[in-house]
């Protein structure tokens, strides 16, 4: 499942099962980070990682040991770079209501886009049933651009934080190596993986001058999605005339969707 869009007019440039619902895995953390800036709340105020953030779900893991407090940029900033989980439940936990609402916002925040066939039950992405399309991400991904701390978060390199009494440094890296490589002009960036989902990418960048969305689903390797960007990017620069390509792009997509 993918879909390729012009940023501005919409044009779809690549669709293959666009409209076909998948699990998401943390793409859904961008729909995290609007939420929590919408709601106003204090992002420099800090909030204490707790037993509630421990990933019961798929036991996946996390670099932030429980009791620690970071603010909520710091959250923020970990939970779009890096995808951790923990700091995307802990951001949830302090939301006005706490997570039962943080969820409502959510699945509000979806319609309001347009997102109607998108349905969030956590704000990790690690619930399976944290569910959308490519076209409904196209919507998601072209309304996060317009918060520059999801830009500037979701494109950093790498970063760090400091914690404990000792202010140990603790470093973090952008899960996109297209981002920590600096070879691309990306401005939206957040990956995925849960069993269920594959691995995604989801993509705001600039090919041939022009801006591009890039959604790519349930990728089977782990490469595969970085691979087929690759061949997104290659094929448009080498290709000017692009309302040819539904019919010369087909096969550039290499993954089984």
């Amino acid at each position: 499942m993918a879909m390729v869009v012009h940023q501005d007019s919409d044009k779809v440039i690549y669709q293959k099962k666009a409209y076909t619902k998948t699990s998401i895995a943390s793409l859904t953390k961008l729909m995290t980070a609007m939420v929590i800036i919408d709601s106003g709340i204090n992002l420099q105020e800090k909030v204490k990682i707790s037993k509630l953030d421990i990933d019961r779900l798929k036991w996946t893991g996390s670099r932030i040991p429980i009791g620690t407090k970071l603010s909520r940029f710091q959250l923020l900033s970990i939970s779009l770079m890096s995808s951790d989980n923990r700091a995307a439940s802990a951001l949830s936990r302090s939301y006005p209501g706490g997570k039962r609402a943080f969820i409502k916002a959510m699945n509000v925040k979806a319609l309001k886009l347009g997102m109607h066939n998108s349905r969030f039950e956590d704000p990790t992405g690690l619930d399976k049933r944290n569910i959308s399309t490519a076209r409904d991400l196209v919507r998601m991904a072209r309304a996060a651009y317009q918060y520059p701390l999801i830009r500037e978060l979701s494109t950093n390199p790498k970063g760090n934080v400091k914690i404990g009494k000792r202010k140990r440094l603790l470093g973090f890296s952008n899960t996109n190596s297209l981002v920590r490589k600096g070879q691309w002009n990306i401005g939206l960036s957040k990956t995925g993986f849960i069993r269920e989902a594959g691995r995604c990418l989801l993509m705001q960048t600039i090919i041939n001058k022009e801006p591009v969305i890039i959604v790519l689903l349930d990728s089977y390797g782990k490469y595969t999605r970085i691979a087929d960007a690759k061949r997104i990017r290659k094929w448009m620069e080498t290709n000017i005339n692009q309302s040819r390509a539904s019919t010369q792009f087909k096969n550039i997509i290499m993954q089984p969707s």
